[in-house]
């Protein structure tokens, strides 16, 4: 959806490259009859604030692309669209062609992974020892998982699974990605162990974290795995917001406490607008006697789950042995449950 003759020339080239033709529409009212059942819409910046005003719906796989210099603010006009990506030319013009070529008549579109965030209610509230949990459970089950530490201030995921002295990328080496990044390559440059692949922060200065940055990592981690789970932070950043919308499910890990109950309250707040499918995971003791069904009642949330304390899960932590590895005790038996809702695969756990 274009009306810039420029732009168009640039993106017919490259559709060209793809092997694929397109359907033009110069406005929202052309485009709206195509709009849904297209596998792929591109939205040129000259059309962002029509689309904004034409109300057309949100839907998977719309692109807003521009030239550089074009685009600004592009990432917050792209957050109101819905657009999973922006992509700016001429940076990211091998993106676009990959995705042309996916929409391509000899190459069917490829199965998406399946994807979880998981984030605390308040702090230490154990979303990270559950994210590391089922990203184990699901290796363990042969299928391939990308582990994703979106909290830059929570000290690494590779700490969670005792792999700190594994070699690989971290973070900081993606920080410059630019829309585009290859799937298979990925994979090969992470930290991984079998079916496991793990993207964390390295122990250096703290860097922020750009939304394409993130947008290009997931988008590239669905495509090469089956299961991706993304460790979220409390305080959600604009890269923390892109990850939340990408993922199928996400759970809040609340302490079965009074003060977590209000803290987790502030957080489901923020959380809520950009996850359509998010519930609750309560975790024990609770020394006031509270129920799970209660705390969830108080949040709003559905009740997914609840997992009791296991003092040998915390002695095996520090000693560097990654949660629910050998697939017993009460998180093991929770992130199966969990991870069989989300495959749709019968579950085998008690």
């Amino acid at each position: 959806m274009t009306s810039d003759n420029v732009l168009l020339d640039d993106l017919l080239r490259l559709a060209a490259a793809g092997g694929v033709d397109v359907d033009l529409a110069p406005d929202p009212v052309a485009a709206r009859s195509r709009w849904s059942p297209a596998p792929l819409v591109l939205v040129g910046s000259d059309q962002a604030q029509p689309c904004l005003r034409a109300r057309l719906p949100h839907r998977r796989r719309l692109v807003l692309v521009g030239h550089a210099g074009h685009l600004d603010p592009g990432r917050d006009v792209a957050d109101l669209m819905g657009a999973e990506f922006v992509a700016v030319l001429p940076a990211a013009e091998p993106w676009l062609v990959d995705r042309f070529v996916e929409c391509g008549p000899e190459q069917p579109e490829p199965v998406a992974a399946r994807a979880v965030a998981v984030l605390g209610g308040r702090g230490g509230a154990g979303a990270s020892v559950l994210a590391g949990g089922l990203a184990v459970t699901a290796a363990r089950s042969r299928l391939r998982t990308l582990l994703v530490d979106a909290d830059p201030l929570g000290g690494g995921l590779d700490l969670v699974l005792g792999w700190e002295q594994l070699g690989g990328l971290r973070w900081p080496a993606l920080t410059d990605a630019d829309g585009r990044v290859d799937a298979a390559s990925l994979v090969r440059a992470l930290p991984s162990r079998g079916d496991l692949v793990v993207l964390s922060w390295d122990r250096g200065d703290l860097r922020s974290l750009p939304t394409v940055a993130m947008a290009a990592t997931l988008d590239a981690a669905r495509r090469a795995r089956d299961v991706v789970v993304v460790d979220l932070p409390r305080h959600l950043d604009d890269a923390a917001v892109t990850a939340l919308q990408s993922v199928d499910r996400a759970f809040v890990v609340v302490p079965a406490e009074l003060r977590a109950t209000a803290a987790a309250a502030r957080v489901v707040s923020a959380a809520a607008p950009h996850c359509a499918d998010l519930s609750l995971i309560v975790r024990g003791p609770a020394p006031g006697r509270l129920k799970a069904t209660e705390l969830a009642r108080t949040l709003g949330l559905p009740l997914a789950g609840t997992v009791r304390l296991e003092p040998a899960l915390g002695r095996g932590l520090e000693r560097g042995e990654a949660p629910a590895a050998d697939g017993r005790g009460p998180l093991a038996a929770l992130c199966q449950r969990l991870l069989n809702e989300l495959t749709g695969t019968a579950s085998g756990a008690a």
